[in-house]
């Protein structure tokens, strides 16, 4: 098992309700994937403005959710990030290179 780190990035205008259950969706993702999420939440900024429009969108929240999961983790959160449109930005890393 790894740690991860995934951020993304979801539209501006959602509401509390809407934004958890966006977070509760990629949770579940990871913990049917026999995964562990540690952490997630809003990034501490929140409310940021874009550097560049994306999908015509000029302001967005960034999410930071922590996990830990096998290979096959990360891999399936990103399938998921790519077919949804929830999130219109996402990053997936490894927090630690030296794990095995």
């Amino acid at each position: 098992m790894r740690h991860y780190e995934a951020m993304f990035i979801v539209d501006a205008d959602v509401d509390e309700e809407t934004l958890n259950a966006i977070m509760a969706k990629y949770s579940k993702v990871v913990t049917d994937g026999g995964g562990e999420v540690s952490e997630i939440g809003k990034w501490d900024r929140g409310r940021r403005q874009l550097a560049y429009p994306i999908s015509k969108r000029r302001e967005g929240l960034y999410v930071l959710m922590q996990f830990v999961s096998d290979n096959a983790g990360p891999a399936e959160l990103d399938r998921i990030f790519r077919i949804s449109e929830d999130a219109f930005r996402h990053v997936i890393v490894r927090q630690n290179e030296d794990e095995e």
